[in-house]
């Protein structure tokens, strides 16, 4: 498709295969939004990422290497230069240019046909929760899926929310990506606990007493456990790790932990801050940080918390992270990378079988020319964090790297037009920083994908995510570098298509569900099994993760929601108010879940797969 030199499509092709042209207000305001009233063009870039090995003339200067040494260069690059980010200084410029040498491929998977549990956290309580799922209950989760075959456990996103109230429910709409939410703390097990004495045990009875509900108290949790961690902190003396952590975080934590405090005494969005708050780098927010040190201190500290907790969770079973596609306008990233963004712009999709109208997320984008002359520092950090414990990362909406969908605020997502990224470059720091990480990566590549960007997905390692309910053919004729599933979040479970109810659900809220999407699912799965319209429930479950064993993929995943038989999906796209997103429990606790035989015989399906074990056959 055409773009024009600030990388902006001129035109489209949407899901439906119909081309459609870019509104020329949208390509004004877009233009707008990058700078561009002034120039022709964007000024030049000033990092350069490449493939360790590949020749590259970059002419006479000096390379200092990120371990300090440094290397004289007469006019290209040596073949041997180490991973990592580097500085090249050409003699005949005064501006230092990035250096990131990348490995150019993401690990793979260690199992050629492995397994996971993917679970929402926050839905998978157990007796001891606070009226939510938490770092020990993940790490309980892992003990059980390893001892049932698991290779790795799939989570929903532990990105940082504002600790403000209300608390925001969505796990794809954070402050941060860089930092995550303690709202997944097991209080219990931070030191201390112990001999908190009796308030501590009055708030866990109230935390607890919320598991009665099925439906997730957010607030209530934030506020007990606010309250409890407040009473902890008043008694930490320090530590060593901590000091640590505070030290490799740095800058960041701390900017991070700014944020965090301002947005306790002046609201969650930034925006609406006194304006000598509203950027990281004005004189009162130096000020805020020297007379709210304490608070600061908190903030990191819950971080570290966080980060304790979560390690123990992952020597249980490698866990496999989860990235949303962006952040909060007002948030903590928006606010500290503020100088990189369009703020006028939001991030959303066009038209397509599913969401016939168009998506607007609310996100904001990244300029590309402000990104790549920042050496690219944003993205890499939240690559970094979302890898950091990671056995396995899962990037959402990956197309993203190559293209996104800017619609201009108050504008309609069919006003919307695709803005061009460096794909090349982020790509290849996904793998760098992968490769550091020892994890292998999910290209959530669903809906209207080009093939170029498969092909460059395929290049550099990344597994493609394939759906049943969205694919046309059999699993058996998956690629085998992709990590198959039935359903994800946004989609209905098995036990919601299977009985109508998903289709009743989403009417009953005032949506205008895609019958003939449904019906093909169900006809398409009805062909490919023994099935029939009234099979009972769980034998069309265990039918159909037969099925899913039959994926040639390197790995495949299976949702809790699906071996309890829930009929309601975690997240119904289009909607805010209307249905209870993010926020309803499993109908089970881990203890119950343990003993439940439908997870067991399902885990015995997938553990079996790719040996002489049981596969679905038709009858």
């Amino acid at each position: 498709m055409t773009t024009d030199a600030w990388g902006i499509h001129l035109e489209y092709e949407d899901a439906f295969r119909n081309k459609r042209q870019s509104p020329q207000s949208t390509i004004d305001a877009i233009r707008q939004a990058m700078g561009a009233t002034d120039r022709d063009e964007p000024p030049p870039p000033r990092s350069l990422v490449i493939r360790r090995g590949d020749m590259c003339n970059v002419g006479a200067g000096e390379v200092f290497l990120e371990d300090g040494s440094s290397l004289a260069i007469e006019s290209s690059l040596p073949p041997g230069l180490p991973l990592g980010y580097h500085q090249f200084q050409p003699h005949d410029q005064e501006e230092a240019a990035s250096l990131i040498i990348s490995p150019g491929a993401c690990p793979l998977p260690a199992g050629r046909h492995s397994w996971a549990w993917a679970v929402q956290l926050y839905a998978t309580r157990s007796q001891a929760s606070w009226g939510i799922g938490d770092l020990a209950d993940l790490r309980e989760l892992a003990r059980w899926s390893k001892q049932l075959g698991a290779s790795v456990l799939m989570i929903n996103p532990l990105h940082a929310a504002a600790p403000v109230l209300p608390q925001e429910v969505s796990p794809y709409y954070p402050t941060s990506r860089s930092f995550r939410n303690p709202i997944y703390l097991r209080i219990e097990e931070i030191r201390g606990a112990g001999e908190a004495g009796f308030k501590l045990a009055e708030l866990a009875a109230a935390g607890r007493a919320l598991n009665s509900q099925r439906q997730i108290d957010r607030d209530e949790v934030f506020r007990l456990k606010r309250t409890a961690l407040e009473a902890l902190f008043a008694s930490f003396a320090g530590d060593a790790r901590f000091d640590a952590y505070l030290d490799n975080l740095g800058a960041s934590l701390s900017n991070f932990a700014t944020f965090c405090a301002v947005a306790e005494q002046h609201g969650r969005d930034y925006r609406d801050w006194p304006a000598e708050y509203r950027h990281p780098h004005n004189a009162a927010v130096s000020a805020f940080r020297d007379q709210h040190a304490k608070r600061l201190r908190f903030h990191a500290w819950l971080q570290w918390l966080i980060d304790e907790q979560l390690t123990a969770a992952a020597r249980e079973l490698p866990i496999m992270q989860d990235l949303a596609v962006g952040f909060d306008p007002g948030g903590a990233d928006a606010w500290m990378w503020q100088d990189l963004l369009a703020r006028d712009m939001s991030v959303g999709a066009p038209p397509d079988l599913h969401n016939p109208w168009g998506q607007d997320w609310g996100l904001p984008p990244f300029i590309p020319h402000k990104l790549e002359r920042a050496a690219f520092e944003p993205f890499v950090q939240t690559i970094r964090a979302a890898l950091a414990h990671a056995g396995g990362l899962r990037i959402d909406h990956t197309m993203g790297l190559f293209r996104l969908f800017w619609i201009p605020q108050g504008g309609k997502p069919t006003d919307g037009a695709f803005v061009t990224y460096p794909a090349q470059a982020l790509l290849d720091i996904v793998a760098l920083e992968s490769h550091r990480a020892g994890a292998f990566v999910v290209a959530e590549d669903l809906g209207t994908v080009q093939d170029y960007m498969r092909d460059a997905f395929m290049k550099h390692q990344m597994l493609s995510y394939r759906l049943l309910w969205l694919e046309d053919e059999a699993p058996s004729t998956y690629p085998e570098r992709s990590m198959a599933a039935v359903t994800t979040h946004d989609l209905f479970t098995i036990a919601g298509l299977w009985n109508g109810s998903d289709f009743r659900h989403q009417e009953s809220i005032g949506l205008q569900p895609h019958r003939e999407a449904v019906d093909e699912v169900m006809d398409r799965i009805t062909k490919l099994t023994d099935l029939v319209a009234d099979s009972p429930l769980p034998e069309v479950a265990m039918t159909v993760h037969r099925l899913l064993a039959e994926a040639n993929s390197m790995v495949v995943a299976a949702t809790l929601e699906d071996a309890l038989l829930v009929e309601e999906r975690p997240n119904m796209p289009g909607t805010t108010d209307q249905w209870p997103n993010w926020r309803i429990a499993l109908p089970a606790t881990i203890e119950e879940i343990q003993k439940h035989s439908l997870p067991r015989q399902i885990a015995e399906v997938l553990t079996k797969r790719g040996g002489d074990g049981e596969t679905y056959t038709r009858r």
